[in-house]
């Protein structure tokens, strides 16, 4: 166990814990689609504590599964964590693996609340996939898995109505 000296406890977090992870600190390929991308996680050090994990990734993309165009978006990810945290190098695979895959919208966006749903289980989540217009229209897609835990601070995801974003 490893000792945080500015705090004077216990973290729990030796190289040991990272044992389990394949691709942080190693090279990797892009998954070719969201089924062969791996979510991993890690423990969270603050279990316990209630707090806003926001991952953000402004230039989203995927496939039209009918016109085989390209769909732009940019999601806000906000969740609090239970006992895991997302590995950020994993999520970030996990997106990518959607450049080349054929979905709407709204299958794409609540796919990842899903995936990190079931890979950390967190006490809160909240997505906002703000999708760029085709056809003249945007298609702004939200999935949130109840309410915020009392007392806990979830900023406005701050991505405007749009208006030629």
């Amino acid at each position: 166990m490893a000792e945080n000296r500015d705090f004077g406890y216990v973290t729990g977090m030796t190289d040991a814990t990272y044992d389990n992870l394949t691709l942080l600190g190693n090279p990797g390929a892009m998954p070719a689609n969201p089924d062969e991308a791996r979510l991993e996680r890690v423990p969270n050090p603050h279990a316990g504590r209630d707090y806003v994990v926001r991952f953000t990734a402004p230039e989203f993309t995927s496939l039209c599964p009918v016109t085989g165009q390209p769909d732009f978006a940019h999601l806000v990810l906000d969740y609090v964590p239970g006992e895991w945290l997302v590995e950020s190098k994993s999520l970030k695979f996990l997106l990518g693996s959607f450049r080349n895959h054929g979905a709407f919208h709204e299958e794409c966006t609540v796919t990842i609340a899903r995936r990190v749903e079931q890979a950390i289980v967190p006490r809160w989540l909240r997505i906002g996939g703000y999708w760029y217009p085709r056809g003249g229209m945007p298609i702004d897609v939200y999935y949130q898995s109840g309410p915020s835990p009392d007392g806990v601070w979830v900023p406005d995801q701050g991505v405007a109505p749009y208006r030629g974003r």
